[in-house]
């Protein structure tokens, strides 16, 4: 079985726990000690109902307030997909929380409060996993039993945020009426919107085809580890030299020819090995051993790919920047480490272009930083090349963080949006 990874957002109160809960708690994906967990803390609340919501919202300060702060990470498999769920924050403070659950996301999912309508931190949230370019986007219009099941409220949110999403790239927009509170249409379909033709969001959660989504045509393999075993009691692994790490991209094969880099020398593969035994093919995001026919002196950071398809080697990067922390600002002249697939250097920060307002996506080109939450676009001078693509070609080889040189916290993330 294949694995989704989604993402939901959207403002605060718009049911994004409740609705991970119910998901949870409909396919049967929680022990009976949670559930028994959660049904005695919302008998301690005074509730009448069992709120859901305490399944994912893990922090003390989280259930005191009511609220999602930090990003909670939630699994579970239907006999068709298996899932990896990060229920992300909807308060404007924690938007580098969202950033950072949606980054590696296949799809999001943005709940809508039917009562309040399209918020300015729905719109935030829909620009921001449109910049991160997750590739499905799923409108889900929350807490339809507070409108009475309002086919019309449902069409007046669809037609406000189609307007919106018409500025955004959204290649792949569903909408779907729901209540997270009572399940209608959370995992299967509801009676009380008969005015409803669509599938249910397990449904579509389950058939959103999404092996097209990755990169399958430009071979990218960032080296992570050299394996040398050198065991002299097994004359099989005496001479065993491979290459570890995970396909960003393309497909590999035995025999194929493929060049190294920064060195430039071809070579083919001899055998692709991973953990259950040799394979025939290996495809993003697989993590494989390369064996190669030559000796080639390869290192971690270093990247393997095709001699006709390889990526931009450059130390100019031009990227979008979301700055994530509150204790410096990112300004040019700022010195930092740069990680990017597995290569670390330092780079320095030349310049700012734009500020960018995600509420109106407005460019502020008089901006001089970016502070916490703020999204802007740079450029970078990297002490050494790196092997990139632009982020809307691979989201691997085209995405990097930043990290503070004095204090090792990742401070940045970026997308690279045009190396040179």
């Amino acid at each position: 079985m294949d694995i989704l990874r989604f993402a939901t957002a959207g403002s605060v109160d718009d049911g994004k726990s409740t609705l991970i809960g119910r998901l949870l708690f409909d396919s049967k994906a929680i022990f009976e000690d949670q559930l028994e967990a959660v049904e005695r803390t919302s008998r301690d609340r005074g509730t009448e109902y069992t709120d859901l919501s305490l399944l994912t919202d893990g922090l003390r300060a989280e259930r005191e307030q009511g609220i999602t702060i930090d990003v909670a990470y939630r699994y579970f498999a239907t006999p068709r997909r298996k899932f990896i769920i990060a229920d992300t924050p909807g308060h404007i403070q924690y938007t580098r929380n969202m950033v950072t659950g949606a980054s590696t996301a296949d799809l999001a999912i943005v709940l809508i409060d039917a009562r309040k309508g399209v918020l300015e931190q729905s719109r935030r949230h829909a620009f921001l996993t449109t910049l991160l370019r997750v590739p499905h986007l799923v409108l889900a219009v929350n807490k339809m039993d507070l409108v009475d099941y309002s086919q019309e409220r449902f069409e007046e949110i669809r037609e406000e945020f189609t307007a919106f999403a018409a500025k955004l790239n959204a290649p792949d927009l569903t909408f779907i009426p729901i209540s997270a509170l009572h399940g209608d249409n959370v995992v299967s379909r509801s009676e009380n919107m008969p005015w409803y033709n669509g599938s249910s969001l397990l449904h579509h959660l389950e058939n959103v085809h999404i092996a097209s989504d990755r990169n399958l045509v430009d071979v990218r393999f960032p080296v992570q580890y050299v394996i040398r075993p050198q065991r002299a009691t097994d004359p099989a692994l005496h001479d065993y030299r491979g290459y570890a790490g995970q396909v960003a991209g393309g497909v590999l094969k035995p025999g194929d020819e493929v060049v190294h880099l920064p060195s430039g020398l071809s070579t083919r593969i001899a055998s692709i090995d991973t953990f259950d035994g040799p394979v025939q093919e290996a495809f993003a995001p697989m993590s494989v051993t390369l064996r190669l026919e030559d000796d080639i002196d390869i290192s971690r950071g270093d990247m393997i790919c095709r001699p006709n398809n390889q990526p931009q080697v450059t130390q100019e990067l031009e990227a979008m920047v979301c700055w994530m922390s509150d204790a410096t600002k990112l300004a040019p002249r700022t010195k930092l480490t740069i990680k990017h697939t597995t290569r670390t250097a330092r780079v320095l920060v030349k310049d700012l272009h734009y500020r960018l307002d995600v509420n109106t996506l407005h460019r502020d080109e008089e901006a001089g930083s970016l502070g916490l939450n703020e999204i802007g676009r740079v450029s970078l001078r990297v002490t050494q090349p790196l092997f990139v693509d632009d982020y809307a070609r691979n989201r691997l080889t085209g995405g990097f963080i930043l990290v503070d040189e004095a204090t090792n916290n990742t401070v940045g993330a970026g997308m690279i949006t045009d190396a040179r």
